[in-house]
């Protein structure tokens, strides 16, 4: 483990959740004490292996409460915000936590002196988009250079890792539906970036790489369409099911009859069909300028096929093991 730089301090919002993990990681490994500061600190015990004893300190902290978020960016020479959700539920709505939690967050850490913020939003984030999602990451990206003009922000596709809840959760799917759903016939195209290597140029940025006050784009090096990552993930998975085609039409219907189930139990909503039907790649505009992930010092991430297969396995008929067997 390296030296602690020098006391340096970081607070990171979200950190006990799937990036949020991965950004505490890589600061431990260079060296920055950490502040976790998530809902439940009771569930962060995961991150303290990642540095030694006492660099990492979960904290209690709600974005919809200003007050814990202040108390958790006090003495912070680094700001991250991870928080995120992917469906507005209740209190947990899109304009609570991805608009004036973003800027509850930027508010606090200005207010608290810190050199440097990184905001993690999402690629696709536009205040003019049809879904709800896409336009709350707009608006918060806004919030928080309004509130702190030097932050970064960074863009990633969708987010690959052990822990993602995209592969993971078609690959149960397939382990036991004997059809997937194929919206809009899999044509929109992803380009998926691996946790890690989001972690890294989120921590670069906080280290001095990158622009202040501008917005980087992360993806990987494979643009894949929504049937090409279903099809690898059975190839992967062990599986071999059938699709059942939906044009997004259908799929919006779908969405709308199963409103009142409860996110977990619904196999898509409104908003993530709306979604769906834009495709979830790195924009020609920020190849031009030079906002990617290479300029915050990740050359080569790493493909979909050097991760994937690996924590996949484990959905195999035979279970994780079996191909070790005679």
């Amino acid at each position: 483990m390296s030296k602690l730089l020098n006391g340096k301090l970081a607070t990171v919002f979200g950190g006990s959740g799937f990036v949020g993990r991965y950004v505490v990681r890589e600061l431990a490994r260079r060296g920055w004490r950490v502040r976790a500061a998530t809902r439940r600190p009771d569930l962060a015990g995961h991150l303290q292996p990642m540095g030694v004893v006492g660099q990492i300190h979960a904290v209690q902290a709600n974005l919809r409460y200003p007050d814990s978020v202040r108390a958790a960016c006090e003495g912070a020479d680094l700001v991250v915000n991870c928080v995120g959700v992917l469906a507005s539920v209740g209190k947990q709505s899109f304009k609570a936590i991805h608009v004036e939690g973003a800027r509850a967050v930027a508010k606090a850490a200005r207010e608290a002196g810190a050199s440097h913020m990184v905001h993690v939003s999402a690629i696709g984030a536009d205040k003019k988009a049809s879904a709800s999602y896409a336009r709350s990451k707009a608006e918060g990206e806004a919030a928080v250079l309004a509130e702190f003009p030097g932050a970064i922000i960074v863009r990633p596709s969708i987010v690959f890792g052990p822990e993602d809840d995209f592969f993971n959760r078609f690959a149960s799917m397939a382990r036991m539906s004997p059809l997937l759903p194929l919206i809009g016939g899999g044509r929109t195209r992803f380009q998926p970036i691996y946790v890690a290597d989001l972690a890294t140029a989120v921590v670069n940025a906080s280290e001095g790489m990158g622009q202040p006050g501008t917005i980087y784009e992360a993806a990987g090096p494979d643009v894949l369409s929504f049937r090409e990552l279903l099809d690898k993930t059975q190839s992967w998975s062990g599986r071999n099911r059938g699709y059942l085609p939906m044009p997004f039409f259908l799929a919006k219907l779908q969405a709308i009859s199963t409103a009142l189930l409860p996110n977990s139990l619904r196999p898509v909503t409104l908003d993530q069909v709306r979604m769906l039907q834009h495709d979830n790649v790195q924009s020609q505009q920020a190849k031009d300028e030079g906002r990617t992930i290479a300029a915050l010092g990740v050359t080569q991430p790493a493909s979909v096929a050097m991760i994937v297969p690996g924590y996949l396995e484990r959905f195999r008929s035979r279970g994780q093991f079996a191909h070790y067997r005679n």
